[in-house]
């Protein structure tokens, strides 16, 4: 028997409870937008945000990679997961559906960037050029950098990448929405908005 993580399934394949991602994306779907996450749980894409302007940095909780990992390959976990939540027993599923690599037969592991273990795939990678592509083009341009919740964690990906591009372009504007953490450089503050809220909130107002 192996142990089941049902945190996984509510949080990638079950809707989120509120209606912010729904709302985001009304707010912007007739705007060219790219969404940049460190977010694992693809609430943008079951919200109908547009795939192909979609950027998951850390990862997938719906792709399983090899944990070693042998390959640089993810593999689409949606049917097991499903499947491990109908026939588990006491929060423990049949041996039979732990998965392993199919390559090397070691044990499956989340595309999660835990580690230096992380697979960047050949998707993952796609997303990236596509990305880098959008800010080249929008580098001089009018464009607004939203950054939503980005704590300190991870500062790197998001917030201080927005800053530096804000700083570049005096045409960018930077706005921040966090309940706790909407700091504002003073280098960029004539060309920022900082809001101490809710996103949900913060958003319904726009």
């Amino acid at each position: 028997m192996g142990v089941l993580e049902p945190l996984h399934f509510y949080e990638r394949y079950q809707n989120a409870p509120k209606s912010v991602y729904n709302d985001l994306q009304n707010l912007i779907q007739d705007k060219d937008y790219f969404v940049l996450t460190t977010n694992v749980d693809h609430c943008f894409q079951k919200a109908g945000f547009d795939k192909q302007r979609l950027f998951y940095t850390q990862g997938d909780y719906g792709l399983w990679q090899c944990s070693k990992p042998c390959h640089n390959k993810t593999y689409d976990n949606e049917s097991m997961i499903k499947r491990m939540v109908a026939e588990q027993e006491n929060m423990r599923i049949p041996s039979e559906l732990v998965p392993h690599c199919p390559v090397c037969g070691a044990p499956m592991s989340m595309n999660l960037r835990a580690d230096n273990t992380f697979v960047e795939d050949n998707d993952w990678h796609i997303a990236a050029n596509r990305y880098q592509n959008f800010v080249r083009r929008y580098k001089d341009l009018n464009i607004v950098y939203l950054e939503l919740g980005v704590g300190g964690n991870t500062p790197g990906i998001i917030k201080y990448p927005f800053w530096q591009m804000t700083y570049k372009n005096p045409n960018a504007v930077y706005i921040c929405i966090n309940l706790s953490e909407a700091y504002i450089p003073t280098e960029i503050k004539k060309q920022s908005i900082g809001i101490v809220d809710d996103i949900g909130e913060a958003t319904s107002n726009f």
